[in-house]
């Protein structure tokens, strides 16, 4: 892993579900990382469930969080729900946090 991609993945934890005390990291909510050679960032991401009243603030968040690096040439993030999301795609850390483990 490049010392950017490290500050992106360092970005994107401290983007928290403000209804879940975990970060969308470690929730397993973040599928794709991608930058390309003008260090443009495309993220594919997901949310806990596709109705989540809160999503537009959650990837307005993701956005300005990496938009904030200044290697970081532009951002856009794709939302998907394909796969679907699950608690197997929860961290260990995530999983500790929530008392699964």
């Amino acid at each position: 892993m490049n010392e950017l991609e490290q500050k992106i993945i360092t970005a994107l934890k401290t983007v928290y579900d403000p209804e879940i005390p975990v970060n969308v990291y470690d929730l397993g909510l973040i599928y794709e990382v991608r930058i390309n050679e003008h260090k443009a960032v495309s993220i594919t991401m997901t949310l806990t469930a596709p109705n989540c009243p809160l999503a537009d603030q959650i990837v307005d968040d993701v956005h300005e969080s990496v938009k904030a690096i200044s290697e970081v040439s532009d951002v856009v993030v794709n939302l998907t729900f394909e796969p679907e999301w699950n608690k197997d795609m929860l961290s260990e850390e995530a999983m500790l946090e929530l008392g699964l483990m």
